[in-house]
């Protein structure tokens, strides 16, 4: 099996079979495996996470600064528990805009991107152009959210709340297989 020289450059002479191609660049089993673990334990030291992917922690290290540098890790984050920072509601909304023009999606996603208890909104293909997830402490609060900027945003002809009643499941994680 051939590896580009990208892979060699980071990699044990031999490359793995379990070699994976994201966006042109290519990913050996030890990338993966470093990538996978971060996921669910961002905190990890390095030295830890070189032992846990066999790797001494000088290479670890190289392999974890090329990984950044690409843009494959994006950054670090604590996540929290929303009930424990009193934003037990999360509310996803439902947009659909007055058209379609260029000017009128710009308009809204810069209008929206201003929204701080706004933490995702996502273009949609169906029924509604936009879906938004909005958290708030109560359905008060997320009533308080509705008037002072939801109602606000540019180019909006309908909107339709859903609360969420319980997290089933919820992960960061994106799947690497």
């Amino acid at each position: 099996m051939l590896c580009s020289a990208e892979v060699m450059q980071y990699s044990t002479p031999q490359c793995s079979l379990e070699e994976r191609t994201f966006h042109n660049m290519t990913f050996d089993a030890l990338d993966l495996s470093i990538l996978s673990t971060l996921q669910k334990e961002g905190r990890i030291s390095n030295a830890d996470l070189a032992e846990r992917v066999n790797l001494s922690p000088s290479a670890c290290h190289r392999r974890m600064q090329r990984l950044e540098s690409v843009g494959v890790i994006r950054g670090y984050v604590a996540l929290l528990d929303p009930a424990k920072v009193d934003r037990r509601a999360t509310a996803f909304v439902e947009i659909t805009l007055t058209g379609q023009a260029d000017e009128i999606l710009d308009a809204f996603e810069k209008a929206v991107a201003r929204v701080p208890d706004v933490l995702e909104c996502h273009l949609m293909a169906g029924s509604a152009d936009y879906l938004l997830k909005v958290v708030a402490r109560d359905t008060e609060d997320f009533a308080r959210i509705h008037r002072q900027y939801l109602a606000r945003l540019p180019g909006v002809a309908q909107m339709q709340s859903s609360f969420a009643l319980r997290t089933v499941f919820k992960t960061t994680a994106l799947p690497l297989g």
